[in-house]
């Protein structure tokens, strides 16, 4: 390591040395209508006639039910592009140490199960028994279709625009501090009845977004969609913003946190607002358009609330209005501060 470099800290890399890692590389396809870009959660293929979306994304975070997340957290980023999510490819890796037929069949028997209820097909990957992890891990890649007319993307938000939010925060946090720490919960005095609650997080309101993208789009004209996952919904807002070239301001007080999360991250000193949330879908919308987005999901039992509103592209700054009436900046987590537990 030079004497310049910088250790790089666990979670995303930082925005900005990313945005100039990216920048080195050519974007000279006129194929790709949408490539690597901060906030875009997949990428925009122009195949002819339609578009393809293709998306890849690892679980990391724990090894409980990984073939579900890697189903559901990459069928959420075709989703957010009004896309369905079609195709998928899983590249798994085991550890040496702890794994046998029983784990791979395990890992195998989530994805297909996961799949099913999108009517998703495995069409390839790779899958290797290695020293370089310590337990499994899944990197998925999903790919989907969508008319050209009815894509969505990241950076689409526009000035007066309303922000609207899904379900609440943090559905996938709530879940990985109940799945990885339930007996350090009910040591420091959280109910068992909360921390069972919890570990049913990701399948009840699960972290699926999917139904939620495809009623946004079907409802109204949405400007732009957004599946908030590592940083939470700070990042999710933040990534929002930079892809727009936007302002965002949101209200604390319309931010729904369930109170099962708001307990298991108070118990560790976590930012409910900071820690991984998907199962909770973004997306904005012109305000002539937010009756028939309620109503939409009223039909379908999915909650959807406004709470914010995308400013002038000035700038790239996403600002609270916390409870107390005062504003100020609610900065970009890389890190997601769910990772304080595994400290």
């Amino acid at each position: 390591m030079k004497n310049n470099d910088t250790k790089l800290p666990t979670g995303k890399l930082k925005y900005d040395l990313l945005d100039k890692i990216l920048a080195d590389f050519p974007a000279d396809d006129p194929r790709v209508v949408v490539g690597p870009s901060i906030g875009e959660d997949a990428a925009v293929i122009d195949m002819g006639d339609r578009y393809l979306i293709v998306t890849a994304d690892p679980i990391t975070f724990t090894a409980d039910n990984i073939g579900y997340y890697a189903i559901n957290v990459n069928a959420n980023d075709i989703a957010v592009r009004g896309a369905r999510p079609l195709w998928f490819l899983a590249t798994i890796l085991l550890p040496l140490s702890s794994s046998d037929e029983a784990t791979a069949r395990d890992v195998f028997d989530q994805i297909r199960t996961a799949m099913a209820p999108f009517g998703v097909t495995l069409v390839g990957g790779h899958t290797e028994v290695t020293e370089a992890v310590i337990r499994p891990v899944v990197c998925g890649q999903m790919l989907g279709e969508v008319p050209k007319d009815k894509l969505v993307t990241t950076g689409g938000a526009r000035p007066g625009d309303l922000v609207f939010l899904t379900k609440g925060i943090p559905v996938e946090g709530t879940a990985i501090i109940a799945q990885e720490k339930s007996e350090e919960l009910l040591k420091r005095g959280i109910d068992r009845a909360v921390v069972e609650r919890a570990r049913r997080f990701l399948f009840d309101p699960g972290i699926s977004v999917v139904k939620d993208a495809l009623t946004a789009a079907a409802a109204a004209p949405v400007s732009a969609m957004h599946d908030p996952t590592e940083g939470g919904l700070a990042a999710g807002l933040n990534e929002l913003a930079m892809a727009a070239r936007v302002t965002i301001t949101v209200r604390e007080d319309s931010i729904p946190v369930y109170p099962e999360g708001r307990a298991l991250c108070d118990a560790f000193g976590i930012d409910p607002l900071g820690a991984i949330a998907s199962g909770a879908l973004l997306f904005t919308a012109a305000p002539a358009h937010g009756a028939a987005i309620e109503a939409a999901f009223k039909k379908e039992g999915i909650p959807v609330k406004p709470v914010g509103q995308i400013g002038e592209r000035t700038n790239e700054y996403v600002y609270i209005v916390r409870t107390n009436g005062t504003t100020e900046p609610l900065p970009y987590r890389e890190r997601d501060e769910i990772l304080r537990i595994f400290e």
